[in-house]
């Protein structure tokens, strides 16, 4: 049974024009259709401004679309709801609240009893890793640890799916190696039905069960990629796969079609896998 079913999706958004003074249409998202199981764990890909993050906002209830529904189990999405919970890359804790008090923000939304709410913080801090950390604040840990508290704290008040945009895309190399590993942890653990917004192709093959290609704005799905590496998966197991390899390469082989019928120039990209950014002019939406 699907978790979360999307159809026909369309965002337009409406920019003045300043050499005309005309107000113009903009389209972000169109024809925008998904169904996601229950457990599953999506990973978004495509260039710069095809809507990735208007998407995202759209199943968090934060924006509604001009047209097309969103349900979760059924129900319709009319705005936020503790069902979900949102991570970004700007990690968005509480800089006067120590590690225990950011977990134990929606806990206190939900009006869990004091005892019960320390018990669960507890136990997800130590998931994530942060053990001994409980009273320390923001800005006293690295970026990693304060992505690990929003994970936690997304995680603690129980959400039924979890979105993440580009939440590691803040830190350095290896630290986002370790929290990839981490998270695909956690996710084993949970079996949370996740959505991960990301413009590397190499961390949504690792992290993915499937892989959802976009084009250009307007943002539609170009092509739905199963990624069929055995589970459970580390960063560096995954990446001695030649299987890992061609299907990276496949996605990448997706992105670059896109560009070619739209006749723009491709460079050349020390690193492939993150050619979606280096090809896509413009502004994230």
């Amino acid at each position: 049974m699907s978790k979360i079913e999307l159809d026909k999706l369309r965002q337009v958004y409406y920019i003045r024009n300043p050499q005309t003074r005309k107000t113009e249409e903009f389209v972000a998202l169109e024809e925008f259709s998904l169904s996601i199981k229950d457990g599953e764990f999506v990973s978004i890909v495509g260039p710069s401004g095809c809507g990735k993050s208007t998407f995202l906002d759209i199943v968090a209830g934060l924006t509604k679309p001009k047209s097309g529904d969103i349900r979760i189990d059924g129900q319709l999405v009319n705005g936020p709801a503790l069902d979900r919970g949102f991570i970004m890359q700007g990690y968005a804790l509480f800089p006067w609240r120590t590690v225990m008090r950011n977990v134990a923000y929606g806990l206190e939304v939900k009006h869990v009893p004091k005892k019960e709410r320390l018990d669960i913080c507890k136990q997800y801090i130590e998931l994530v890793g942060l053990s001994g950390f409980e009273d320390r604040y923001p800005n006293e840990l690295s970026g990693g640890m304060r992505q690990r508290v929003a994970i936690a704290r997304s995680l603690a008040y129980e959400p039924k799916v979890l979105l993440m945009d580009e939440p590691f895309a803040a830190v350095d190399a290896q630290t986002r190696e370790t929290l990839q590993d981490e998270l695909l942890r956690i996710w084993e653990k949970t079996k949370k039905t996740i959505i991960f917004i990301t413009h590397s192709i190499e961390e949504a093959v690792l992290l993915a069960d499937r892989v959802v290609v976009m084009t250009p704005r307007p943002g539609r799905i170009k092509k739905i990629v199963n990624i069929d590496l055995p589970r459970p998966r580390t960063a560096a197991d995954v990446r001695l796969s030649s299987d890992y390899s061609w299907i990276t390469h496949n996605i990448w082989e997706l992105l670059q079609s896109e560009f070619d019928n739209c006749n723009v120039k491709v460079p050349v990209a020390n690193d492939a896998t993150n050619v979606a950014d280096e090809i896509a002019p413009g502004t994230q939406i």
